[in-house]
């Protein structure tokens, strides 16, 4: 048996350089996002992509619910894991990033399967929660204060089985480094704390880009 390896940047490009290859517009989407600057940390990382792509392909998953689109990274790769009649949408209030996102989304071919809604999350999934819309999948990567509100509505959102992917509950590293007060650290520190003791799903944490929690409705 071997003892647990630390992933640094070498072993993650050995890692990617191994797995699934993304298709142009992925690559272009993180060559864009790359020239913005710090900025490019909102979107998932190359192996979180390889992880969403398996899970949708071996679980079957239809309709998708997104939280966060940024420039469309994780919707366009959700998208081209899922059959042809499958559906995403994706929340987003910044509309200058759905833009991007959307031109993005017209190169894949995969404008038809994904909708971007142009709000605030609450506000949508509050209304979708009203007319009883279901998902097989939710995945939230938007502002973290919220991400409690995010998860519970989420919830009522999905069938037994149903997943929430939440992104970033490892934030850097600073989620153990109880130096680290600031707001984003702390809600990323009760959201887990949160999940943790929510006996309506079971919940993993993956290690893979900023850390995924993987919660499995009961």
């Amino acid at each position: 048996m071997g003892s647990n390896i630390i992933i640094n940047k070498e072993i993650e490009n050995y890692i990617n350089e191994y797995s699934l290859q993304l298709n142009k517009v992925q690559k272009d989407i993180i060559s864009y996002n790359n020239s913005l600057g710090d900025i490019k940390r909102n979107q998932i990382s190359i192996s979180q992509c390889h992880f969403l792509h398996l899970i949708i392909k071996t679980s079957n998953i239809k309709k998708i619910l997104e939280i966060g689109t940024f420039t469309g990274l994780s919707a366009l790769t959700m998208s081209l894991a899922m059959p042809n009649d499958g559906k995403l949408i994706t929340l987003d209030k910044n509309e200058e990033t759905n833009k991007v996102a959307n031109e993005f989304f017209k190169r894949a071919k995969q404008e038809k399967k994904i909708e971007i809604i142009n709000n605030k999350a609450l506000d949508n999934l509050n209304e979708f929660k009203k007319k009883n819309y279901k998902f097989d999948l939710v995945f939230i990567d938007a502002d973290k204060e919220n991400y409690i509100n995010y998860y519970d509505i989420s919830l009522d959102l999905i069938n037994s089985n149903g997943l929430i992917v939440i992104d970033n509950v490892l934030w850097h590293g600073e989620v153990i480094d109880e130096k680290k007060i600031d707001n984003l650290t702390e809600s990323i520190r009760k959201f887990n704390i949160y999940i943790k003791n929510d006996k309506r799903i079971e919940n993993l944490i993956i290690p893979v880009g900023d850390g995924l929690s993987v919660c499995r409705k009961l």
